[in-house]
């Protein structure tokens, strides 16, 4: 019995055919095309699930950008870069056209369930989990499960507010976590300050080389990063966090920094069982996080 899986990203779709202990069989990819719309979205989705029908099929598992309300799989909100996506009751048309059981949820809460599952969060069933790209994503596992929030939209920790005037955010506030923590923000206050286009690895290149102006960069970043975690900390009490994205391939080196800069904002009890981790499935935590959720709600998982 198998799984298909498919990761819905504004850019690619990343799709795998799976198996029920969450092994990657088979993996390829696709352009989104966003801008074409929900309806071609949907062929593309049609176009994998029925590459994988030969197969004997279980259920089809989906990671998506956007609000998501993975109860019923039905996307309610999110930055509408796929015209008509919000409003898609994805579940619904998947599983009435190929009779099989489906998932829908947010890719973020995904990740943190593939953590959980088959990562970095295994054997905790409550910890908090952040994704650091073009801008910061939550996932917040509570007694084994995603906390959804009342209208299912819970964990958007990239919009907490670290400055009171700051950077103007897409979603209309200013000083937003995201605008100085995330990897765009990494590489926007690299422009600022060197005139420089650099991505996060030339920064991080040039910090070690204890480039003056590099440390600095850096050392700002770190200290905006932790300001906004230790918020989180103090909120949730977790007895992990786990951290996700690109930045995180610069592994330990970064993780002491992060370290470090938390330890002098937590009190004694807020440090007392906490770790922190790196993500351990990259760019298939998505994928393995809708598989688990496919295989509970079809209690194939406990």
């Amino acid at each position: 019995m198998k799984i298909v899986g498919i990761d819905i990203g504004g850019t690619m779709i990343k799709y795998g055919l799976l198996s029920i202990d969450g092994k990657i069989l088979e993996s390829g990819e696709m352009k989104t095309e966003a801008e074409k719309g929900v309806e071609v979205l949907f062929d593309k989705i049609s176009y994998i699930v029925e590459k994988y029908l030969h197969e004997d099929i279980l259920g089809i598992a989906v990671s998506g950008t956007g609000q998501i309300d993975g109860s019923i799989g039905k996307v309610v909100g999110g930055n509408p870069i796929i015209p008509g996506w919000i409003g898609t009751n994805l579940v619904e048309r998947l599983e009435k056209k190929y009779n099989l059981p489906a998932v829908l949820e947010n890719d973020v809460n995904c990740a943190a369930l593939g953590e959980k599952w088959l990562g970095a969060g295994r054997g905790k069933d409550s910890f908090v989990c952040l994704t650091i790209g073009t801008g910061i994503g939550g996932g917040i596992v509570l007694n084994g499960d995603i906390l959804r929030g009342d209208t299912c939209v819970a964990g958007e920790f990239g919009h907490i507010q670290v400055e009171k005037n700051g950077e103007k955010c897409l979603c209309g506030k200013r000083g937003c976590y995201e605008r100085y923590a995330s990897a765009t923000a990494l590489v926007r206050m690299a422009k600022e300050r060197t005139g420089k286009d650099l991505n996060g690895k030339e920064i991080f290149d040039r910090e070690k080389a204890n480039e003056t102006l590099f440390v600095e960069i850096v050392k700002d970043w770190v200290d905006y990063f932790t300001d906004g975690l230790s918020t989180l900390i103090y909120i949730f009490n977790p007895p992990l966090v786990v951290i996700g994205g690109g930045v995180t391939k610069q592994g330990d080196y970064l993780l002491d920094k992060i370290n470090k800069s938390l330890e002098e904002k937590l009190g004694v009890n807020f440090r007392k069982n906490l770790t922190i981790k790196f993500a351990e499935l990259g760019n298939n935590a998505g994928i393995l996080g809708a598989e688990y959720l496919l295989l509970k709600k079809i209690g194939k998982l406990n």
